[in-house]
């Protein structure tokens, strides 16, 4: 069975090394890897190629950045030239970016199975690209892979139950793989000039970057926490900052790092602030208490006893979850045992 995964983005590198560690392992499958080039720089994308050991793409089609519809139309050309050639069995696509919809669109239209890993989630605010990106996706595959209960109930109600598998969460096989390696050493992905007590901060969805209030209003409650914040900028954030917001003396900008150097950053970091959903995931998994700077959550099982605070971009409701102590309650096990990868890989097989 020959499976063409598409992958462009910092998630979905985490995500496919979990996956085709696994696939390239499993009798009988054979896996070739498109990179759409939506994350196209050292350290958005050739430094996680490199410290999670994936597959050098078989194709890379270098698309860069732009708007929705310029990238996605170039994604869309350049996949369907690579199906064509390929002739797969089966897409599997992950998440919801735009090489997710890409891929997927791409290959329905050529009355190819589509396989989406990390299915269901929803956030139910079509404001969001991603959610479109989510919903298309999940109409249009043959196979859907739900992280967790929630996002099983989501496909069940939407009618899509037929085609929905439990797979687990492939993001926790990789935190439960890789942070292993950093407990037992991991010195070489300390990050430079970082003090011993900090939070740990990221901005980079459109509805913050794109929206210079909710970006101030971020940067004014940074400036009234009483620890340093270390921020890794995103690239499309580095510019805004230099002209929207006056950034604060505690806060200590880096750029963009590694997987490694991420999950070590966010398991000494006493809280975490993001508005992204992997860090939420990230940050639950290696019990630090997380503040979702959006209005909503996807992931709504790391929620409960206040492991995760969602403030929206509200001064005072980031500062009163900062101010919040740190959960005692056990975390649940609503993401998988950590083999979700396995269960993809069989799946497919039997498919």
């Amino acid at each position: 069975m020959k499976i063409v995964s598409v992958i462009g983005a910092r998630p979905q590198f985490i995500k496919a090394a979990a996956v085709s560690r696994v696939l390239r392992a499993t009798p009988g499958l054979q896996e070739i890897l498109i990179h759409t080039g939506q994350h196209y720089d050292e350290n958005m994308s050739e430094i996680f190629f490199r410290q999670l050991s994936i597959p050098e793409p078989d194709y890379n089609l270098e698309v860069g950045s732009g708007t929705h519809a310029h990238q996605t139309g170039l994604m869309l050309e350049g996949v369907e030239k690579v199906l064509f050639l390929e002739k797969p069995d089966y897409v599997l696509v992950y998440g919801d970016t735009n090489s997710t919809i890409a891929g997927a669109l791409a290959a329905t239209k050529l009355h190819i199975p589509v396989a989406h890993v990390e299915a269901g989630l929803r956030s139910f605010n079509r404001l969001m690209p991603e959610e479109i990106n989510r919903i298309v996706t999940d109409r249009i595959s043959d196979l859907l892979f739900a992280p967790t209960p929630t996002a099983i109930a989501n496909l069940k109600q939407e009618g899509l139950e037929a085609q929905t598998v439990f797979s687990g969460d492939v993001m926790y096989d990789s935190v439960s793989f890789y942070s292993k390696i950093l407990v037992s050493g991991g010195d070489e992905y300390k990050t430079p000039g970082i003090p011993g007590s900090y939070l740990l901060a990221t901005i980079h969805r459109a509805e913050n970057t794109d929206n210079p209030e909710n970006l101030k209003n971020i940067f004014s409650a940074f400036s009234r926490i009483d620890s340093p914040v270390v921020l890794p900028v995103h690239p499309r954030t580095a510019g805004l900052l230099k002209t929207l917001v006056s950034v604060p003396s505690n806060v200590i900008i880096i750029e963009p790092v590694g997987y490694l150097e991420m999950l070590r950053l966010t398991m000494h970091a006493g809280k975490v602030l993001t508005d992204s959903g992997g860090l939420q995931k990230e940050a639950y998994f290696l019990g630090r208490q997380c503040i979702t700077m959006r209005t909503e959550t996807e992931w709504v099982e790391t929620l409960h006893d206040n492991w995760n605070i969602v403030t929206g971009t509200d001064p005072e409701k980031i500062l009163n979850a900062v101010h919040t102590p740190q959960p005692t309650a056990p975390r649940r096990n609503d993401f998988g045992d950590g083999h979700s990868a396995s269960v993809i890989a069989k799946a497919l097989m039997k498919s």
